[in-house]
């Protein structure tokens, strides 16, 4: 089984992986303007999201080995990285794990440390649409709205519907495998797990992903880490502030440092 991907531009290799019930469309648009720089481009959806194939096993180590399978499989050297939220922790733990495949790493708004389950109240909201019956996205962004009032939030959520068929809406992403992996998806890399080469750290300054109480466990595992700060941004840092991330992250790839 392998991982769907859309790759884009050419150049030296860049693998980017969504974070939780997110998929590769999500960075379409920084995809493209990476592109544009002389990077080919990967936009990978990861197991039981977008439109890879699903799976009872869902653990970083596995996550970690479908991106070793990927580079195999589509004959690339070593690659520049970056990752997002269940992302950045795949990332972290393929450039541990891999390090000899990884040119740079970057990581956007996660620390490498174990996080409480804390999507239950989205996870809930899906399970509960009744998904055999809705007859349009309108339909479920309004059914939706009764169990979450954030409207980004929603919109971001239903990207994963699809339609399995005329009049028939699908999810993209395996709930039911997400829901049972819920202690997984919180869990940390490895303890002893370390990588030395360029890496990256990008957090909101209005996210709480990242404390300065994070910034020697960061060191401990990845001693060469730079850790910088997007302004007027919280979890989702791509999305609310994309020049800015877009700006620091290519002065890495590109220079070594996001300054």
């Amino acid at each position: 089984m392998e991982l769907h991907s859309k790759v884009i531009g050419e150049g030296s290799p860049l693998i980017i992986l969504h974070g939780f019930l997110g998929m590769s469309d999500n960075w379409k648009t920084l995809g493209n303007q990476y592109a544009q720089k002389e990077f080919e481009v990967h936009l990978v959806d990861q197991r039981n999201h977008g439109k890879s194939f699903w799976s009872p096993d869902f653990n970083y180590d596995v996550l970690a080995a479908d991106i070793a399978k990927y580079i195999d499989t589509h004959e690339l050297d070593a690659v520049n990285i970056l990752g997002h939220s269940l992302g950045g922790k795949t990332a972290m733990q393929f450039a541990c794990e891999y390090p000899h495949l990884v040119k740079k790493l970057l990581v956007a708004d996660i620390a490498p440390k174990y996080y409480p389950p804390h999507h239950h109240e989205i996870l809930s909201a899906l399970t509960a649409l009744p998904i055999e019956d809705i007859k349009s996205r309108t339909e479920a962004d309004t059914l939706l709205a009764t169990y979450l009032s954030d409207p980004g939030i929603r919109q971001f959520l239903l990207k994963n519907l699809y339609w399995v068929e005329q009049g028939k809406l699908g999810f993209r992403c395996n709930l039911e495998v997400l829901k049972d992996k819920m202690e997984e998806i919180g869990e940390n890399i490895g303890n002893t797990d370390s990588f030395n080469g360029p890496t990256l750290f990008l957090r909101g300054d209005r996210s709480e992903y990242i404390s300065p109480d994070d910034h020697a466990v960061i060191k401990r595992h990845f001693p060469a880490a730079e850790i910088g700060t997007i302004d007027n941004a919280g979890h989702w840092l791509h999305a609310e502030n994309p020049r800015q991330f877009f700006e620091k992250s290519l002065a890495f790839f590109t220079n070594g440092s996001p300054i």
